[in-house]
């Protein structure tokens, strides 16, 4: 190409970055490139939020305005920013590689209180302008406080520092790009599949003129084929639903063993309780579409749940439930007994690790009084389990999630091969994360409890029926007391591989945690 191009830009940090990365990438393909700085109307209205500005493409309109105009070659936009829908004559002709679309909780130190979920200190004021993290926060953590937040990424860290706010949520991709040092404060990361992105976020667009046709063949060294069929998914569905920016609205599409797996949170408005979905499916080719209805206002639910497990008036699964209008029966089947009652603090000399695959583990374990005479590191099987040490005071570091155990045995033995294991549990243990660790890893199994059926355990006639442990399974169907019809959850492979052993068909959630379920109730 023998023509120096311009390429448009908002003036923020983080958009200037992206413009010189797509600047520096051409110049790479021997394409000379300048920046033009634009404002938008995003950029100079910073008092109301996005839900209170009118129309759409708050950050982008006057970037499109010149391109069509001819004063710039090409607008460099944050995919996210971006309405679905092109003005007449604009294209996006490259987007790039996704950087991770997780989200970031930055908490002021002295606002910390790791016994909280997410770590933020009960009752704190959180700033964010999106309705959608607002709506997903609220579901999780209903004590805190949400503030409208606006400004670039450092301004709002700044206002964060300055103690306008005890904690801010910001998406991770901005604070890598621009490589900010949050030292001074407590950063909790939310993986995109428990606080669900908006769509495209993580993703730089390239748009230009659709007769630029030269332009577009030579954009085509940066274009990311296979993140632009994802983000066709999730920008499809903001469509769908006719939403903007200020829409409660979270889709994350991602290939996972040639498997699309779509992750999907919408509520009605800010403050709302959100609906969640995960889908799978083989193919991208009107995945959109097929989730729409599950969101239908006149959609019909079944009319009672059952599962296996006590639940709080305040447990997520509860509130996800009969939001819908279900009503939920909630018993354990089991019971759990200790099996020590005291600790030979000698079996913890050497421990480099402690693992729990359970929160029964945890809560066993920790009512022995353990001395640890190390900094031992501590290792969880699921929420859960992270939640109930959380509640101790002590931080997780590593979480293991997903249903198949064997994933979080592969990721866990990457950190502990070669060290010394200490796994606290049930008198039984499944040993699902002990085979994949090296033969030099020196293992410890410590019972701590053990569970004991109950007796005369009650029929249910609900329309689906969740159970939560092999266990549990196991005091059910002593007497086989399932009825005709009834459809079944299984939290986790374990669990599911007892109905597999009946040849009971049943739905396995995506996660083994009160957000999985409610999710795998909301999509039957």
């Amino acid at each position: 190409m023998d023509r120096k191009l311009i390429i448009g830009t908002r003036g923020s940090d983080l958009a200037l970055w992206q413009a010189n990365f797509v600047k520096d990438r051409l110049a790479e393909k021997n394409i000379e490139a300048e920046l033009k700085i634009i404002k938008t109307m995003g950029d100079r209205i910073l008092n109301l939020s996005f839900d209170k500005l009118e129309g759409k493409g708050f950050f982008t309109k006057e970037l499109e305005e010149e391109l069509l105009e001819g004063s710039i070659d090409m607008a460099v936009h944050s995919h996210k920013d971006l309405p679905t829908e092109n003005p007449p004559g604009l294209i996006i002709a490259a987007v790039s590689e996704r950087e991770d679309p997780a989200e970031l909780l930055l908490i002021l130190k002295d606002c910390v209180d790791v016994h909280q979920k997410l770590s933020v200190k009960y009752g704190g004021i959180v700033g964010t302008s999106s309705n959608r993290r607002k709506a997903q926060l609220l579901a999780i953590r209903p004590d805190l406080e949400i503030e409208d937040l606006r400004g670039n990424v450092p301004t709002r860290i700044g206002k964060l520092r300055n103690e306008s706010y005890d904690a801010i949520m910001i998406a991770k991709a901005g604070v890598v790009r621009l490589g900010l040092d949050l030292s001074d404060l407590h950063v909790e990361e939310l993986a995109p599949t428990e606080l669900i992105p908006a769509p495209a976020q993580g993703v730089l667009a390239i748009q230009i003129r659709e007769q630029d046709t030269e332009l577009f063949e030579a954009l085509q060294v940066l274009h990311h084929a296979d993140v632009a069929q994802e983000l066709a998914v999730e920008r499809k569905l903001l469509q769908l639903f006719g939403g903007g920016c200020h829409l409660p609205l979270g889709c994350y599409c991602r290939k996972n063993d040639g498997v699309y797996q779509v992750f999907t949170s919408k509520a009605d408005e800010g403050e709302a309780f959100p609906d969640r979905l995960y889908l799978e499916s083989d193919t991208t080719e009107g995945l959109a579409e097929k989730i729409v209805p599950y969101f239908d206002k006149n959609r019909q639910f079944v009319k009672s749940v059952f599962i296996s497990r006590d639940l709080s008036d305040q447990s997520y699964f509860r509130k996800a439930v009969e939001k819908l209008g279900i009503a939920v029966e909630a018993r354990s089947l089991i019971r759990t007994v200790p099996v020590i009652t005291k600790l030979d603090p000698y079996i913890l000399k050497n421990v480099d690790w402690i693992f729990f695959t359970s929160k029964n583990a945890v809560e066993y374990f920790f009512e022995l009084k353990p001395q640890f005479s190390k900094n031992v590191k501590f290792g969880v099987m699921g929420s859960g389990s992270e939640n109930t040490l959380r509640r101790l005071g002590v931080l997780a570091d590593y979480t293991g999630e997903g249903i198949d155990s064997a994933d979080v045995a592969t990721e866990f033995a990457k950190l502990a091969n070669g060290t010394t294991v200490l796994f606290p549990g049930a008198e039984s243990p499944m040993r699902s994360i002990h085979q994949a660790l090296s033969a030099d890893t020196k293992i410890i199994d410590l019972p701590v409890y053990e569970t004991v059926a109950l007796d005369n355990i009650k029929k249910t006639y609900a329309d689906i029926v969740v159970f939560t442990s092999p266990s549990n399974v196991d005091a059910y169907f002593v007497d086989n007391l399932m009825e005709p019809n009834q459809k079944v959850i299984a939290i986790g492979k374990s669990t599911g591989k007892k109905f597999d052993e009946m040849g009971i068909p049943y739905k396995l959630p995506f996660s083994p945690d009160e957000v999985g379920l409610a999710e795998a109730v909301f999509g039957m």
